[in-house]
C-alpha cells in the first residue's frame, strides 16, 4: 500500500486510533475538571509533576512532528497534524500557563476528535482493502 508509510496496515491503524481514544478521554477529563495550570513561564513555585508533563508534551510533540514529516498520504499526514497540533497545544499550555494560553485545552479536545475521526476513516479503508469480497474482485480484474 503506497499510501501510508507508518499505518500501513489495519492492525497499526487500530492501536493509533485506541491511543487517539485514550488521549481524547485524558483531554476530556482535563477539560471537565478545570484544574488550572499554573506554567513554568509564571513566576511562581511550580510543581515537580508540571515539569514533568511539559517534558512529556515536548517528547510527544517532537516524535508525531516527525510523523507528521515522513508520513506519505493525505489522511495520514492529517492524522499525524491533528495529533500533533493536539500535543502542541498541550505543551504550550502546559508551559504557558491557563492565564495566557487558556483555549490550549479546546484546541487539543477538537484536534483529538478530529483524529479520531481520520483515524477511523484510515482504519475503514484498511478494512476494505483487506476484506474478501475485495480480495476476490481484485483476482477477478487481473484474470480478465
Amino acid at each position: 500500500m503506497r499510501r501510508f508509510s507508518i499505518l500501513t496496515n489495519r492492525k497499526r491503524a487500530i492501536v493509533a486510533l485506541v491511543h487517539s481514544v485514550v488521549f481524547l478521554l485524558i483531554a476530556v477529563r482535563q477539560m471537565i475538571a478545570a484544574s488550572p495550570v499554573p506554567g513554568v513561564w509564571v513566576p511562581s513555585t511550580v510543581r515537580p509533576g508540571t515539569w514533568i508533563l511539559c517534558g512529556i508534551f515536548a517528547i510527544v510533540s517532537a516524535i508525531l512532528l516527525w510523523l507528521l514529516v515522513v508520513s506519505r498520504g493525505w489522511m495520514e499526514k492529517f492524522y499525524f497534524a491533528f495529533c500533533t497540533a493536539s500535543a502542541g497545544s498541550g505543551l504550550l499550555r502546559t508551559a504557558a500557563g491557563d492565564q495566557t494560553f487558556h483555549a490550549g485545552i479546546y484546541i487539543r479536545v477538537v484536534m483529538l476528535v478530529s483524529a479520531v475521526a481520520v483515524g477511523l476513516l484510515i482504519v475503514k479503508t484498511h478494512s476494505r482493502e483487506s476484506s474478501p469480497r475485495a480480495e476476490y474482485a481484485a483476482g477477478s480484474q487481473t484474470a480478465t
